[in-house]
């Protein structure tokens, strides 16, 4: 990033881990490196059609579509291994602490295993289990959707001699949750509004056209 005072100030995507009732943030985890590219995809939530039992109601949608978020992020050490001085942490194990923090995103914590060892073995009937933190995926201001983890691996390239490791690659596979799997009382029903909301906004800004830019003078 350039130092020159008139640039803008690089902000990084990531994603904030809240309790699960979304009141309040446990963990901030901001990319090292923004990827290049992130891919979204989404499964339209039509009424019928499609071989189903229900006659075909092409203009009617019964929820809001499901959005697949899709991302390749790397991690490296090398710039902090220049100064062992000023990262310690960096020179002692790498970059596995970050990769650990990202595994979080999938596993219960030992706590919450033990717990529910606990209740089994004290003769609880019904265990549920753990209840997953409130995951928000930050890709910018204007994009803050919340959503859980559907694919995750690691890839790691290269070690130190106690093979730490330095770098690496991690894909991330996201679902959009929705007021359909949250409801509309869930912080994160309400986050998600937010988001579908400035969606609509943006898609507001875009300039209008006509039907001649199309080639047609009028309708059919």
């Amino acid at each position: 990033m350039s130092s020159f005072p008139g640039s803008p100030k690089l902000l990084k995507g990531g994603i904030v881990v809240l309790a699960p009732d979304g009141t309040r943030a446990r963990r901030v985890i901001a990319l090292q490196y923004n990827p290049d590219t992130l891919t979204r995809s989404y499964q339209i939530q039509g009424v019928g059609g499609e071989g189903g039992g229900e006659r075909a109601q092409p203009f009617r949608l019964k929820g809001a579509a499901v959005e697949s978020i899709k991302l390749d992020a790397e991690i490296d050490a090398t710039d902090q291994l220049e100064f062992p001085d000023r990262n310690p942490v960096a020179t002692e194990v790498g970059i596995a602490p970050q990769i650990a923090a990202l595994e979080t995103l999938v596993n219960p914590t030992t706590a919450e295993l033990l717990a529910v060892d606990a209740d089994a073995r004290g003769g609880t009937l019904e265990i549920l289990p753990p209840e997953s933190p409130l995951l928000l995926f930050v890709w910018g201001r204007s994009r803050v959707a919340p959503v859980r983890v559907t694919d995750f691996s690691v890839t790691e390239e290269a070690f130190d001699p106690t093979l730490n490791p330095l770098r690496a690659k991690v894909s991330l596979g996201l679902r959009v949750l929705t007021v359909d799997d949250l409801g509309y009382s869930h912080r994160g029903g309400t986050l998600f509004l937010s988001y579908l909301r400035t969606r609509e906004a943006l898609a507001g800004r875009v300039p209008g056209t006509t039907l001649q830019s199309l080639g047609l003078a009028n309708l059919p």
